[in-house]
């Protein structure tokens, strides 16, 4: 078995030498050409929360007459994107979902167009909602709403591409940006009924309304981070 990085274009495209025949061989692809990509990204979008993601899709996938398997690659998927840009990594995404000359031979040519728009709808900051079930799973299952996990991927994000900033700095852009998110008319929008996000944004969005206390939340969670 060989994998060949094509160079000629933009995306990541893995081409195999060898002919993959069962599902089981499409996680093996996935699990040893597509995870690691998130070893190069920061800390807040590593392994640990790809394989969040796409434990999270999956169970969330129970509740609907859906492919497993389409769900499963759409979550290995959803940020590879950050290989090439950030700030349009969703899109990224759906590129190299439709250039990775491997998911033909396990996926339909309609199957791959739907997982690359699953991909493409992930971000919270979209614009329009998810096209299809498979992209409200993917992005419901990103949302990832727990206290200590949002202010610990803002500091880690922060700390990989501001190091500029002292800790007031890091400390003022979090806050604005949680509660640009998360806020009661953030741009954060919810699309499983199954999910328990609502009630765990309900109880986020207490504590954003008590600003100290979430200021000593950040203090510990900063400090953590700087001595790692």
């Amino acid at each position: 078995m060989a994998f060949i990085l094509n160079k000629k274009t933009k995306c990541h495209v893995f081409v195999t030498l060898c002919v993959f025949y069962n599902n089981d061989f499409m996680r093996q692809y996935i699990e040893q050409k597509i995870i690691p990509l998130y070893d190069g990204f920061d800390k807040g979008h590593g392994r640990e929360h790809v394989f969040q993601v796409i434990n999270q899709s999956l169970e969330l996938s129970k509740y609907y007459d859906v492919n497993p398997n389409m769900v499963y690659a759409i979550a290995a998927y959803h940020d590879t994107g950050l290989t090439i840009n950030r700030e349009t990594h969703h899109l990224e995404s759906g590129r190299i979902v439709r250039a990775d000359a491997c998911l033909p031979q396990w996926f339909s040519a309609e199957e791959i167009e739907i997982m690359a728009q699953a991909v493409e709808d992930h971000r919270a900051s979209s614009d329009h909602a998810p096209r299809s079930i498979y992209g409200k799973i993917v992005a419901e299952a990103d949302r990832q709403i727990d206290g200590d996990t949002i202010l610990r991927r803002a500091i880690q994000y922060g700390l990989a591409n501001y190091p500029e900033l002292d800790a007031e700095g890091h400390w003022l852009r979090v806050a604005a940006h949680l509660n640009e998110k998360y806020a009661e008319g953030g741009y954060l929008k919810l699309w499983i009924p199954e999910s328990s996000n609502a009630a765990r944004l309900q109880e986020f969005r207490r504590l954003l309304e008590k600003t100290d206390k979430l200021r000593r939340k950040f203090d510990e969670l900063f400090c953590a981070e700087k001595t790692q």
